[in-house]
């Protein structure tokens, strides 16, 4: 559980800090014989901060918790 605990704390941090990333992926617009056009896509992912402190603070209960038990 202790594992678990500092596992949440580590990605509550890492989710506050980066709140997201972008990913690209070709798409081919044009292709005729030796001709080909191609376009980059952006697709970014987003999440709010808030998510990796509700992560966080599940880690710290789940650490607190051990030790009462």
């Amino acid at each position: 559980m202790k594992g678990l605990g500092i596992a949440l704390i580590v990605i509550g941090i890492a989710l506050m800090i980066f709140t997201g990333f972008n990913f690209v992926t070709e798409e081919k617009v044009v292709d005729v014989g030796p001709l080909e056009i191609t376009k980059d896509n952006n697709h970014p992912v987003k999440w709010s901060p808030i998510i990796g402190g509700i992560i966080l603070a599940s880690g710290i209960v789940v650490l607190l918790v051990k030790k009462k038990s």
